[in-house]
């Protein structure tokens, strides 16, 4: 059983369409147009199924295989789940859509005037012709310019992320018993603090999830330490927890925050981190050290680089989150066969969430299909907000829907029922509310294994630099 990723189909379907047979081993027509999707994230997966029944060939290009549920992120780094539940594979997901071809590579260059697409696999270089592009490329973690913090502060906003913060912050506790257990008890205030920068919803989710680790999961696992002694620091340059909400929603939540004996420290700037500490300026100009081996960047965001040279080639300049500005129709000016959908596209202030890419996803197929079948063009693409929600803590939640607002337990029953939903696929469905089962009703974790690879392959990877073999197979024979 295959659940669908849309509750409603938005494709066209043409003459031709209809007419092509079932057969999988029939090929295809080579006269169809292309269209390719850069991305497998909301939006590009949300695009490539709503043109299922469309007359068209699709082409998915993405630097990772799997679709990544980025709002669950925060729970494979404390443990809750595994990267398999909210990461399936874009493979299998559009496995039964015979239209699409679903190919690995990081899109390197798109040229709009002949219409192409080159990608990087391994070192290999291909080039893709379109007739439609949708580009879906998302938005990676931004350090503000200071890009060297995230040695020592690693973002969230990949599976990689996920597991490295996994293994630094189950170790950290390790680190701490075996410094208690010969005796260094100096060592152990450091390991045992935890800082997220960013109280945007993953900080204060990721701030709940460590005093739930310390007073809740390992409480009874260690001899030489106790776990509940752990520091947990919420840090934020501006002046408000959760300040895309509405202003008693967010007084609630720092309450909250506080109660479980979180450090809500706002208008304060991370202006340095090295591997035992980070220093801070608060809003008085007075800069502090706090000594804490385990941070989370948990702040600001940057579009793909792939926004700025699509900017560049229409004669634009990207903002300051490195979005592209897009006509109201998400296309480019001057090619409405090019379309930005999510957090790369500017426009109107949207804000950088799942439902602004799903939304935009199936505008730009809408679109696709009306230029396929001769009708005007360029309807604006209109968002409609369909609220916005974060966890606390174990039964507690806020949301914000239209003029409602939730708070405690029903926003966090709320606030599972709508995650669930969007979780690709029955068996990652039922496999999370076990896991959550386990976390939440129980105080165990299925997924606490960890290892010094999690933490230590990005570093090594970087400095292996250029130096790193590209290839998995030998290079073909030349022709001399």
């Amino acid at each position: 059983m295959r659940a669908s990723v849309s509750g409603r189909h938005t494709g066209c379907l043409t003459d031709v369409a209809a007419n092509v047979t079932a057969d999988p081993a029939t090929p295809r027509p080579r006269t169809r147009p292309r269209v390719v999707i850069i991305g497998s994230g909301f939006g590009g997966l949300f695009a490539a199924r709503a043109l299922k029944r469309t007359d068209v060939d699709v082409t998915v290009l993405a630097k990772t295989s799997h679709h990544l549920f980025q709002p669950l992120l925060y729970q494979v780094a404390t443990g809750i789940l595994s990267p398999g539940e909210i990461a399936p594979a874009t493979r299998e997901v559009l496995a039964s859509q015979r239209n699409a071809d679903v190919l690995l590579g990081e899109v390197t260059d798109v040229d709009l005037a002949a219409r192409t697409v080159t990608a990087r696999t391994l070192g290999t270089e291909h080039v893709h012709h379109y007739d439609h592009l949708i580009v879906a490329a998302g938005a990676a973690q931004s350090w503000f310019g200071r890009d060297e913090f995230a040695v020592h502060a690693p973002g969230m906003k990949s599976i990689d992320d996920a597991l490295e913060l996994r293994g630094r912050i189950y170790g950290a506790f390790e680190l701490a018993e075996v410094a208690a257990a010969e005796g260094r008890h100096a060592e152990v205030p450091g390991l045992m603090t935890f800082v997220v920068v960013g109280a945007g919803p993953t900080g204060v989710e990721m701030a709940g999830q460590f005093v739930e680790l310390s007073k809740r999961t390992l409480k009874r696992d260690f001899r030489h330490i106790n776990p509940a002694d752990a520091r947990v620091i919420l840090l934020d340059a501006g002046p408000h927890v959760l300040g895309a909400f509405d202003p008693q929603l967010r007084a609630r939540s720092q309450r909250a925050l506080e109660r479980l004996g979180i450090e809500v420290r706002l208008g304060a700037m991370v202006t340095d981190v090295d591997a035992e500490g980070l220093t801070v300026r608060d809003a008085a100009g007075v800069e502090s050290r706090i000594e804490a081996v385990t941070k989370v960047w948990a702040a600001g965001v940057q579009a793909s680089p792939l926004a700025a040279l699509l900017a560049r080639q229409v004669g634009l300049e990207v903002d300051r989150a490195g979005r592209v500005p897009v006509q109201p129709d998400l296309t480019l000016p001057g090619h409405p066969e090019v379309h930005v959908v999510g957090d790369m596209a500017s426009l109107n202030g949207l804000p950088g969430v799942a439902q602004v890419a799903i939304q935009g996803a199936r505008h730009s197929v809408a679109e696709i299909c009306r230029a396929l079948s001769g009708q005007p063009t360029g309807e604006p693409f209109v968002y409609r907000d369909k609220g916005s929600m974060a966890t606390i803590s174990r039964f507690s939640a806020i949301a914000q829907i239209g003029r409602l607002r939730l708070t405690g337990f029903l926003a966090w029953v709320m606030w599972l029922a709508v995650h669930l939903v969007y979780i690709i696929g029955f068996k990652s469905r039922v496999t999370t509310l076990l896991d959550w089962a386990v976390g939440f009703v129980g105080r165990g974790r299925s997924e606490r294994t960890v290892t010094e690879q999690q933490v230590f392959a990005r570093l090594a990877l970087e400095r292996v630099g250029n130096d790193l073999p590209l290839r998995l197979t030998r290079p073909a024979p030349s022709a001399d």
